[in-house]
């Protein structure tokens, strides 16, 4: 026994992200050399992810609840510029997507097997669902995971519990400490969840599968990597008045490597929390500001939604004028907002923003369908993005909070 120990002290007193590191390279390793032992090791993956998915509404809703409760009245928080932020990225990203697929036009194959899903019939529907969401029972929120709602019910509980007593206040802030402390030995057995996701999924797919949309892919993956490395940076930059690219790697490395192999921007809320506490940052904005991302926040989804009905368009032989691109981009962004924030959310808008070029829904869930096939790669991608955006922009606002501050107190 104590062997053992030596031997796994090392590794255990390595960093989180070079852990995940490390059991991404076991993971491919095993799924190239060893495939029939690689698939079962899919149930760690499994059980991670539902592990993160179990926990992050409860904590959420402690959290939030909390950080009202015990706010002073005249705490500032960020969350303007965060909201700001989210709407510009989430928008640019569009636009970014629309010229992309204009340059380098690609058309795909319509399989003949559409994905058998509900879409939603416009953008009155998404806007009602969120409608919908807002006043959803709590009880229901909380076990449907449904963070509008939740977010709602917390923050109301939160404002509510602000005239209470302070003992009161301090159980509240007590609990909201306790499933903190559960989520981070939840986020503990990351390396081991992505081992196995890594290799069930490598091993089951591998890479032929996504030989014939190769040129879709790029397009797809391009347009996230500029956004991630470009546009983020430079809106990081708006904000903080100093180099962008310290921040945008660090939330990137922890944020998106994890966001990655979950393909989840929900489940990987805990791991943005527990980032946004090491970065020092107010606590009063972020408990709000990381689970609101996750389900508003959708650059790589507004990305997807564009490039994949602007492909079906090209597909077959529609035209598409300048004014249409225009409004697709303000569709796709409205649209990637009511995605929900789970693996494959985006891709159920599709049909919605394919309607706006005559394409009929059973042709639009054929787009879907192809949406599916890539997206391991995909999803992936843009799952990253939308999560370590979440943290990016948070960041942003709070350093520019405390920039403002200090220039203030320099004038005086």
């Amino acid at each position: 026994m104590r062997k053992i120990s030596r031997v796994l002290m090392p590794f255990l007193e390595w960093s989180l992200v070079k852990q995940i590191l490390l059991a991404l390279v076991i993971g491919v390793a095993i799924a190239l050399l060893a495939p029939s032992i690689a698939k079962p090791l899919g149930f760690l993956g499994t059980v991670f992810i539902s592990a993160l998915k179990a926990v992050a509404p409860v904590l959420v809703f402690f959290l939030v609840a909390a950080s009202i409760a015990t706010q002073s009245v005249d705490t500032r928080t960020s969350m303007k510029p965060i909201i700001v932020l989210y709407a510009i990225g989430t928008l640019s990203a569009a636009v970014v997507a629309v010229i992309v697929s204009f340059i380098w036009p690609t058309s795909i194959h319509l399989a003949a097997d559409a994905a058998k899903a509900a879409a939603p019939g416009g953008i009155a529907e998404v806007l009602k669902n969120l409608i919908l969401n807002i006043v959803d029972n709590p009880v229901k929120a909380l076990a449907n995971a449904n963070y509008i709602g939740i977010l709602a019910w917390s923050a109301a509980l939160g404002f509510i519990l602000r005239r209470s007593s302070d003992s009161t206040r301090e159980v509240i802030q007590d609990l909201s400490e306790a499933v903190t402390s559960v989520v981070r030995i939840v986020v503990r057995f990351a390396p081991l969840g992505i081992l196995g996701l890594v290799s069930s999924t490598v091993a089951e797919v591998g890479l032929s599968a996504f030989a014939g949309y190769g040129k879709l892919i790029l397009l797809l993956v391009g347009s996230m990597f500029f956004i991630a490395f470009v546009v983020n940076p430079l809106l990081v930059f708006a904000c903080i008045r100093r180099n962008p690219y310290p921040l945008t790697f660090e939330c990137l490395r922890v944020s998106g490597i994890c966001a990655f192999f979950t393909r989840s921007s929900a489940a990987n809320i805990p791991v943005n929390l527990d980032l946004c506490r090491r970065l020092k940052l107010d606590e009063g904005t972020y408990s709000i500001s990381i689970p609101l991302g996750a389900t508003i926040n959708m650059a790589g989804a507004a990305i997807t939604i564009t490039i994949l009905t602007l492909s079906a368009a090209y597909s077959l032989g529609v035209h598409v004028d300048f004014w249409t691109a225009v409004l697709l981009c303000f569709v796709a962004s409205i649209c990637a907002g009511g995605a929900s924030g789970v693996p494959g959310g985006s891709l159920m808008l599709i049909p919605l923003a394919c309607g706006l070029f005559g394409i009929d829904n059973s042709t639009a869930m054929q787009v879907v369908a192809v949406g599916f096939i890539i997206g391991v790669i995909q999803d992936s991608c843009e799952t990253a993005l939308n999560s370590a955006s979440d943290v990016m922009f948070t960041a942003a606002a709070c350093l520019r909070q405390k920039r403002l501050d200090a220039e203030k107190a320099a004038k005086n």
